[in-house]
């Protein structure tokens, strides 16, 4: 065992979008030594920089975790793939670079929840801090922040339609749907700066490199917490095949994502007794919550072959359109290179009578593939993508063995409840009412997925299991609270030891209405003055 010749103030483990706004903002204070431990490699391929890159870092194990859930009974029985980042920035180096932060209401359930200080209007500043917007500042933006958003630029007709066709739906246009309010449809700002990715590790790494007090260690993979007594006391990692155990003489900060987060606590004989002991690991803290509440996102994909030849699948279908596109990147920053996946939006609400704001978000792209981020149709093809903002369905994550290296057990518990199937019936149903609708009609060739024999709701609830998959929104697992099944205080603090808090999407206690990027970098800010104010 290599023991590391220096204890730390703060050992943050994962370098994902929390990790990388801890190490940054902590490191800020020459007083304070940091070390960042990140289980992947360096964000070093060009691929993770140019948001086009999307669809390559989808399956690369080198910078992916590629994970797979259980079996879900509730999709008949299928694995569902989850990617998850692998490299400096994490999952923001990999994402679809969307930036949402959902709806005031969702925070403010948080707080109503007893979590003091986490309503929007607490949370706010947070966003806003963090937030480099290439509108400026203003009440709901802000405008010199590290995290760059910028908007995608030039309009698409297809895009253009869409919009128009959710007007004639009654879904009114929105261009800020992180501003007085989200519902309505038009075009996604992104985490782009000047046609790059903007991730955490760029935005919030990148100009801390060269401190002194902060040490960066790329595939140092945790595998254990080391405690004296009730208190964090340092962090085993294996690094390139040698073990090493960093000490720490202020705080643990666990900021490993919604599935490795709760196993690395585990692990560390901190989780539901039963299982821990099933594992052979001695319970340190039986902690019932930690693993449980697993929420996520599931991503209903509608297919559509284009009239017109205007879709991206026909740029990548020939020569001549590839060296377009990379050419019109080289020169502008801009087009489909500097976009990624995903250009418009919409927020509605499927089930009126029951939802008081938006209850579905679609993501429309201008191609379409078998799979998010696989090999484009060989034909004009684009997709109108919908998800339940706030399912009710709820999972879990689970050790399988006392091994670090063997994944977790991962059960989403997809379309489990009456009003999840409902409201992803009521989604395709929408999705395919904005198709048919007037200004898209133009668009419309035909209907490739679920096709015209999915022609009633059981059908297409069918559909739905068949082809549901994720959005990449896993959270909750070590759900922020005061009750029973919390596994943090409003503080981030990790109940029944000291020394030891969890920063990142596990402690949402309900998921939020969009995108998971810009609320976990959110959370992130925050914990930082949480941190500060508590070291005086």
């Amino acid at each position: 065992m290599a023991a590391d010749a220096r204890d730390f103030d703060y050992i943050v483990v994962g370098a994902g979008s929390a990790g990388c706004v801890l190490a940054g903002r902590l490191s800020e204070d020459p007083a304070i030594r940091v070390l960042l431990l990140e289980a992947g490699p360096p964000d070093r391929s060009p691929w993770i920089h140019l948001p086009f890159g999307y669809a390559k870092t989808m399956w690369s194990p080198t910078y992916n975790w590629c994970f797979h859930t259980d079996p879900d009974p509730n999709m008949n029985g299928r694995r569902i793939y989850w990617p998850r980042g692998k490299t400096l920035g994490g999952s923001s180096s990999i994402n679809g670079l969307i930036y949402i932060r959902g709806q005031r209401e969702d925070y403010d359930g948080w707080a109503a929840l007893g979590n003091d200080g986490w309503g929007f209007d607490d949370v706010l500043p947070y966003f806003v801090r963090g937030e480099g917007n290439q509108r400026g500042a203003s009440h709901y933006h802000g405008g010199d922040g590290p995290l760059k958003v910028s908007d995608i630029g030039a309009r698409h007709e297809l895009i253009e339609a869409f919009i128009a066709g959710a007007a004639a739906c009654g879904v009114p246009r929105n261009d800020d749907f992180n501003g007085a309010q989200q519902e309505g449809a038009g075009y996604y700002q992104l985490n782009t700066d000047r046609g790059w990715r903007c991730s955490a590790a760029v935005a919030y790494l990148r100009p801390a490199r060269g401190r002194a007090n902060l040490r960066i260690e790329c595939e140092a993979h945790a595998t254990r917490i080391e405690f004296e007594g009730r208190r964090a006391s340092g962090v085993r990692y294996r690094q390139r095949g040698q073990e090493r155990l960093a000490g720490c003489r202020g705080e643990v900060l666990l900021a490993a994502g919604a599935l490795q987060s709760p196993q690395l606590l585990q692990l560390s004989g901190i989780g539901p007794a039963a299982v821990l002991r099933r594992q052979g690991i001695a319970v340190r803290h039986d902690l019932p919550g930690v693993g449980e509440n697993l929420q996520d996102h599931l991503q209903i994909r509608l297919i559509y072959e284009c009239a017109k030849p205007v879709t991206t699948n026909d740029q990548l279908n020939s020569w001549f359109g590839r060296a377009a596109i990379g050419l019109q990147w080289l020169l502008t920053r801009g087009g489909p290179l500097a976009v990624g996946i995903n250009q418009g939006g919409c927020f509605m609400r499927v089930l009126p009578q029951e939802s008081a704001t938006p209850d579905v978000q679609f993501h429309v792209a201008t191609l379409s593939a078998d799979m998010a981020g696989g090999k484009v149709h060989p034909f004009s093809g684009f997709t109108l993508s919908v998800c339940q903002l706030r399912p009710e369905a709820r999972g879990h994550v689970r050790i399988r063995s006392a091994d670090p290296f063997e994944p977790p057990s991962m059960q989403p518990n997809y379309l489990s409840t009456e009003r999840d199937r409902r409201t992803a019936v009521a989604a395709v149903k929408a999705a395919r009412a904005i198709a048919a609708s007037a200004p898209m009609r133009p668009y419309v060739k035909r209907e490739v997925q679920p096709g015209p024999a999915a022609a009633d709701d059981a059908a297409l609830l069918e559909f739905c299991r068949n082809q549901g998959a994720t959005i990449f929104h896993p959270s909750g697992t070590c759900r922020m609270g005061n009750d029973a099944l919390a596994v943090v205080d409003a503080r981030l603090r990790v109940h029944g030891v000291t020394g030891l808090r969890v920063v990142d999407g596990a402690v949402i206690p309900t998921l939020v209405s969009g995108n998971t990027h810009a609320p976990i970098v959110m959370i992130a800010e925050k914990a930082v003055d949480l941190i500060r104010d508590e070291r005086g």
